[in-house]
């Protein structure tokens, strides 16, 4: 049987490489009053930023249901593949709660396994990567597993935003709460540890923001996978982008979009960096 990778929306993954590595992307759902929309689906980035910023209505976002999951399970394994089903933190979404549950409701003898990969964007994304380069190279299932198990340690973020309004409002500020209530010019520098926001540093200037974000992201030189993820501010992205090349000397480093769940919560011009040990 051969493998093939689910994650969830979170993950940020370009359309072009899921479909590469035929790593399928199950939805989560982002809510504008009455108005429900699948993340990537029927709400484009562009459509959720523009509303993002002239909505009076601030957005939610809820989790797949289990049956969601379970359906793209059944025609995973009636095509006869074993599953590897990564998502993000559980600290952050109930996406990996209803995936187990999805996977309880499968019968008996499908091989599936479930992870939380306690990060977020594209930290799930180049862990479902790196899952779907392992299969379609010929790795059987178990050692996919053992190869995702061993790398969720190796994910690191960088992320500097414009402001923590977004995290705060959205109830995903974590222990970045204690920023709260200081002086609002703050630019906030974030990552993530054991499945949580963690505060890194603030500075006063985006611009400030975003210089230290480099120094930080050499930290984590080279990689075996690299991302900066943006949300409304493609042209510093792909400066990022340019930048990691230059002192990683990797010329493959994804450029991805924070996309309508997550851009609920990192608000514009927001930039990440993303690697994988």
């Amino acid at each position: 049987m051969s493998v093939r990778i689910v994650t969830d929306s979170t993950s940020d993954l370009p359309k072009e490489l899921a479909e590469e590595l035929g790593i399928t992307v199950v939805p989560l759902n982002v809510h504008f009053g009455l108005d429900t929309f699948q993340d990537g689906v029927d709400l484009s980035a562009d459509q959720f930023y523009h509303r993002l910023l002239t909505s009076p209505i601030l957005p939610k976002t809820s989790a797949p249901s289990p049956g969601l999951f379970k359906y793209h399970y059944d025609r995973l394994a009636g095509e006869g593949h074993d599953i590897i089903s990564v998502h993000i933190s559980s600290k952050l979404s109930g996406t990996y709660e209803a995936a187990l549950a999805g996977k309880k409701s499968m019968p008996n003898g499908c091989h599936i396994e479930t992870f939380d990969s306690k990060a977020a964007t594209m930290g799930v994304g180049l862990l479902a990567v790196a899952a779907a380069r392992a299969a379609r190279s010929g790795a059987a299932f178990n050692e996919v597993v053992e190869l995702v198990r061993k790398s969720i340690d190796g994910i690191h973020m960088v992320c500097a935003l414009d402001t923590l309004d977004f995290l705060q409002k959205g109830g995903r500020v974590g222990k970045a709460q204690a920023w709260l209530g200081s002086i609002l010019s703050i630019k906030p520098i974030i990552s993530m540890e054991e499945g949580e926001v963690v505060p890194l540093e603030r500075v006063r200037t985006y611009g400030k923001a975003l210089a230290r974000a480099k120094e930080l992201i050499g930290k984590h030189l080279p990689a075996r996978e690299l991302a900066v993820v943006y949300s409304t501010d493609a042209e510093e992205g792909r400066k990022m982008v340019d930048y990691v090349k230059t002192v990683s000397a990797q010329q493959q480093v994804c450029l991805a979009r924070f996309g309508p769940v997550l851009g609920t919560y990192v608000g514009p011009n927001s930039l990440a960096f993303v690697s994988l040990d």
